[in-house]
């Protein structure tokens, strides 16, 4: 009777199927460690709109006409993208063409520009580039205004305006944008530099108007330090990122009406 008892237990302690315990354990931690990081983790709404975005273009371009020129040349299909830097449908091949029409135009404004502006250019105050989205005018503040205040001064007044009798000759809409260094003032006329910022880009605003821009194709808006092109807190790169771009958009040049997303200045 001992011995048959003894067998059955040496049979119990040998059977095969003994991992499974151990794996239901290894796999009941692994589904709380995934509970438990789904449950902390966040989404991020702006890569899920962006890929919303992607997936909706994607399937409306598929009932498009094929644009021979983007046949010859497939970087000219990359609009919805951030090359294009235009958000939803993409345009249609006529819309296309107009907006290439509209940067060939802005490509001359460019040269005329940077030939106005040669000067200042050459001191490294002024910068002109050209992107998808249009021509950015990046003016260094020291340029235009003393430190802490916003009055355009008397010798960037008449080389703004001349730039302002270039632009009026477009139908483009133009977005004016103040930034200032990360350090902070509190004066009587400005208790951060979100006021200075937006004051310095009103300003500019003003003087476009004055010289013939229309007020309604015209837009301020105030960055403060938030939008810092140059890391640091050395004199140069405070210096670098306190400025003044003005963009000079081909979407609307073009007639186009889509979204434009802002491009980053270089």
């Amino acid at each position: 009777m001992a011995r048959h008892r003894r067998r059955r237990s040496e049979e119990d302690t040998d059977r095969p199927d003994r991992w499974l315990v151990s794996y239901a354990d290894l796999i009941t931690l692994l589904f709380a460690f995934f509970v438990v990081m789904y449950a902390i983790s966040q989404v991020s709404e702006s890569k899920y709109r962006v890929l919303s975005d992607a997936l909706v273009q994607a399937f409306q371009s598929q009932a498009r006409p094929v644009d021979p020129d983007a046949q010859a040349d497939p970087s000219r299909a990359l609009v919805g993208s951030e090359r294009g830097a235009i958000v939803g449908a993409a345009p249609s091949p006529a819309e296309e063409r107009a907006l290439r029409e509209a940067l060939a135009r802005m490509k001359v404004l460019a040269g005329e520009l940077k030939s106005l502006l040669d000067p200042l250019v050459n001191q490294g105050l002024v910068r002109v580039s050209e992107t998808r989205q249009g021509l950015v005018i990046e003016i260094n503040a020291n340029a235009l205004f003393r430190s802490g205040q916003a009055s355009i001064e008397p010798t960037a007044s008449e080389t703004l305006a001349q730039v302002a009798r270039k632009l009026a000759s477009t139908r483009s809409a133009i977005r004016v944008e103040g930034h200032t260094d990360d350090v902070p003032i509190a004066t009587a006329a400005f208790a951060s530099n979100w006021e200075l910022s937006a004051a310095r880009a009103a300003a500019v605003v003003r003087l476009f108007v004055e010289s013939g821009i229309p007020a309604s194709r015209l837009t301020a808006i105030g960055h403060a330090d938030n939008q810092p092109v140059e890391p640091g807190s050395s004199p140069e790169a405070r210096a670098r990122n306190r400025r003044v771009t003005v963009t000079v958009s081909a979407q609307a040049e073009a007639g186009h009406t889509g979204a434009v997303r802002p491009a980053p200045v270089r």
